[in-house]
């Protein structure tokens, strides 16, 4: 079996050099996208750095000893904890999309080109950094006993389903309605299941996303063309991707729905305790900042980072001692 490389993409929103060019960037293209912004596309909450990718690599680092290369795609930042390694690169905007491009703060333009990384292997896991392996990782579950036997996964909830695009539903129910569109066009024979792929670490198959940017130039062109997160251009990765390669035939799906912690929602102290208690189990799980524009110091913040303390206390080898 190949190596399963690892990328994950990270953004620091308290830089100031980096917010400074969100602010300009934002102020330009507000501007000429009026009642363009995806719900929730711009919040400080998207951009916010609560520490995840530090557990995020202690949780690798614990669940998946034996994976591949770390590629950490970023924007002109660098964690001041992290480690110099021989098994993870940093990836700068700059080195991977066209200079006219950037800056870039929508993460489904990001992603678009994660299978150009260079060195990048066939087999790959990518990250949003606050999703987390909850168990020992398990090669077989996520691509079968051969290349192209990978598995995607889906929530069990029927998924709404709309006959446009909309300003007003959240980013993956758009990601849905794109991929329905368009693989209804392409495919006669294809049939949309109602349902939304989870928030989860996406295996990957570089050959084809290779194989589905030679098939749909206008679709990647489209969402690269975007600033910010916008209605109108939803990420191809997060949905279409997965949908595609399950109609082809190179990957199946499941319904495995994942623990999800909204850190903003009521439930939030009932969904860490129940983390706590199932950690070690769980193939994966996600805790996603819903404070949005909220401090830093917030209190339901400061209580996820207390759980992932809890959780891996452990620092992992990609960490400075004395950060």
């Amino acid at each position: 079996m190949s190596a399963i490389d690892i990328v994950y993409l990270w953004v620091d929103g308290a830089d100031p050099a980096w917010r400074a060019r969100r602010q300009q960037a934002y102020a330009v293209w507000a501007e000429n996208h009026a009642g363009k912004l995806a719900l929730h596309g711009n919040v400080a909450g998207r951009y916010r750095d609560n520490g995840e990718l530090r557990y995020n690599l202690r949780a690798l680092e614990k669940f998946f000893p034996d994976h591949g290369h770390i590629y950490l795609v970023t924007d002109r930042q660098v964690p001041a904890w992290l480690r110099a390694s021989a098994r993870l690169s940093v990836i700068d905007h700059a080195s991977l999309m066209p200079a006219g491009a950037l800056p870039v703060f929508d993460s489904g333009h990001i992603e678009s080109y994660l299978h150009h990384i260079p060195g990048l292997s066939e087999r790959f896991l990518y990250f949003n950094d606050d999703v987390f392996l909850g168990a020992p990782f398990e090669p077989a579950l996520w691509f079968g006993e051969a290349d192209d036997g990978l598995s995607v996964f889906t929530e069990s909830a029927p998924a709404p389903a709309f006959d446009s695009l909309r300003p007003d539903v959240a980013a993956p129910v758009n990601c849905a309605t794109l991929s329905r569109h368009w693989l209804s066009a392409k495919y006669a024979g294809y049939e949309h299941a109602p349902c939304l792929y989870a928030h989860a670490p996406r295996p990957m198959l570089k050959s084809r996303l290779h194989e589905l940017e030679a098939l749909a130039p206008g679709m990647f062109a489209s969402v690269r063309q975007t600033v910010f997160r916008t209605w109108q251009r939803p990420a191809l990765l997060p949905d279409l991707v997965p949908r595609w390669m399950v109609y082809m035939g190179y990957a199946h799906q499941q319904i495995l729905d994942p623990l999800h912690v909204a850190s903003g929602a009521d439930d939030a102290s009932e969904a860490l305790r129940q983390l706590v208690g199932r950690f070690g189990e769980l193939p994966f799980f996600c805790i996603n900042d819903t404070c949005d524009e909220a401090e830093d110091n917030d209190p339901r913040l400061l209580r996820v980072a207390a759980s992932l303390q809890q959780l891996l206390p452990q620092p992992s080898s990609f960490e400075l001692e004395s950060a």
